[in-house]
């Protein structure tokens, strides 16, 4: 009975692709244009933290009191995200993307010209609450370009801009700013962000399909406890990663006693990684209900154990920088799909919920690993914080939502 009730609302909510309104006469050239989008995100996002020494002396504060830029943008991603979702409920989730790449290009030029940190701190906030409705919207319309049973590898298409930012937005950004000036780094971001609006314009689909749906579904997705209990999940879980790639200089330098000239390389190979993982988890969630989160939580602990016991040695360590990389990007797509089959009737909303998890796993991690530091455990102790945040994650999937069966999208 609960089974043809949800395949019911399913089909009632689900874009139908009929001759009259085909996904898109040139999906891959939508499918890059979000990619293209999300890139920019995350090279503005991760770029940030390559040039933060530069705007704190610019700026004329102390490194601690210019990670507040940092602090706001992830809020931005947390708080401004879900809210611009439910606030643009019934747009058309092509005019709410194009309507989010003019507000990132806004919040990006400001930055850029920011006289002072606490307008850059309001700027940055402003660019993060992109982010999260960005995405959720994009894996909506990378879903409908898919054709339905693709959630999982439409989520991991719109994810995939963000990793290809870790391994050459990132490190181009810090480039830039390192030779031009941090605020040259903002608007190189701005071009990129320009070019993906044009992108976005000429390759998205136009269709009716897309228009928003009830701001009291929205809402009424957040009532459900499944849904809060996936994203702690999440946020738990993930936030591993970030115990190892906040500290992944530390790692080189002083672990295993390498030259800092190593540290673009590191990072390199763990976003590698993470492409792989992305890759492949996006194909897994959209056959396996949970495997792609199991799998990926459990390898990742793998190669936390063996960074802990073996960081020293630079071959184990890129081969676990890569290796953690891809095991927690193979989760990231079945956590997306889970948050939708708990609230199918909100879409959006649920993936700029899973962008608000990620970000507050980066919080987590970063905190994880400053606590283990702190205590004088060493600079490899903060896989260890990791491993517990990681392994709190896993037992709360398996002991509560990861009970709860919901059909697979190919199912509708």
């Amino acid at each position: 009975m609960h089974e043809h009730a949800y395949q019911a609302q399913c089909e009632a909510e689900e874009p139908r692709h009929t001759a009259a309104t085909a996904p898109s006469r040139n999906p891959r050239l939508a499918l890059f244009a979000l990619a293209l989008g999300t890139f920019a995100i995350g090279t503005g996002e991760f770029g940030s933290n390559g040039i933060i020494q530069l705007f704190a002396a610019d700026l004329d504060v102390s490194i601690p009191v210019a990670t507040y830029a940092i602090t706001a943008y992830a809020f931005g991603v947390m708080i401004g995200s879900p809210a611009i979702t439910l606030i643009a409920a019934r747009t058309n989730r092509r005019t709410l993307l194009l309507g989010l790449v003019a507000l990132f290009l806004i919040g990006n030029g400001l930055s850029a010209i920011a006289p002072n940190l606490a307008l850059l701190v309001v700027f940055r906030f402003i660019a993060g609450s992109v982010q999260g409705a960005f995405f959720g919207a994009g894996a909506v319309v990378a879903a409908y370009v898919y054709g339905p049973g693709r959630g999982g590898k439409a989520f991991a298409t719109v994810m995939g801009g963000l990793t290809v930012a870790t391994i050459v937005g990132s490190p181009l950004g810090t480039y830039i700013g390192q030779n031009a000036g941090w605020r040259a780094m903002y608007w190189a971001v701005v071009v990129i962000g320009l070019l993906a609006g044009a992108a976005l314009v000429a390759w998205l689909p136009r269709t009716s399909d897309l228009h928003g749906g009830s701001i009291r579904n929205e809402l009424s997705a957040l009532r459900r406890l499944n849904v809060w209990l996936m994203v702690a999940v999440a946020a738990l879980g993930i936030s591993s990663i970030f115990a190892v790639y906040t500290f992944i200089g530390p790692f080189i330098t002083d672990a295993a006693h390498q030259d800092p000239a190593l540290i673009p390389l590191a990072l390199a190979v763990f976003g590698i990684g993470m492409a792989v993982g992305n890759g492949l988890g996006g194909r897994v969630a959209d056959r396996y209900e949970s495997r792609g989160l199991l799998y990926g939580y459990g390898g990742v602990l793998v190669f936390l154990v063996l960074i802990g016991i073996a960081g020293n040695n630079l071959t184990v360590l890129l081969l676990c920088f890569f290796g953690t990389g891809a095991t927690m990007m193979f989760a990231i797509p079945t956590i997306q799909v889970r948050l939708t089959g708990f609230a199918p009737d909100a879409p959006t909303l649920m993936g700029a919920l899973n962008l608000a998890a990620l970000n507050l796993a980066n919080s987590l991690g970063a905190i994880g690993g400053a606590i283990t530091l702190g205590a004088g455990w060493g600079t490899l102790s903060t896989v260890w914080a990791g491993a517990v945040l990681t392994s709190a994650g896993l037992l709360l999937y398996v002991t509560t939502v990861g009970r709860v069966r919901t059909p697979l999208p190919a199912a509708t």
